[in-house]
């Protein structure tokens, strides 16, 4: 996250994930890059080339077949699962409200 900025001094400071705050010279910004985070909901109805799904037991309710689902059809062109096996069996497995006819698994499977 950029924390201030200083065009006097032609700088830029960055707050890391581990709360350490870096320096940019404005020369160095070619050095960073956007990134974006959107929740599977607020996802519903859009499409992007790739995207990259944290599947974690801590967010256990969240595991659920519908969600995954959602997650993985906005992908274009990559979708890259990152977490356990155990998270992504226990999501297949729980149906929420209402069944539906996917093919989520078979997606999965690369077939």
């Amino acid at each position: 996250m950029v924390t201030s900025l200083d065009p006097v001094d032609q700088r830029l400071t960055v707050l890391t994930d581990e709360d350490e705050e870096v320096p940019y010279e404005f020369d160095e910004l070619d050095e960073l890059a956007h990134a974006y985070a959107v929740t599977i909901h607020r996802s519903q109805g859009s499409e992007y080339p790739a995207v990259v799904i944290p599947v974690t037991t801590g967010a256990w309710m969240m595991l659920q077949r519908n969600l995954l689902y959602t997650a993985v059809t906005r992908a274009k062109q990559l979708v890259v699962l990152v977490g356990s096996r155990k998270a992504i069996g226990q999501a297949v497995r729980t149906v929420s409200a209402g069944r539906r006819c996917t093919a989520l698994d078979f997606r999965l499977a690369g077939s």
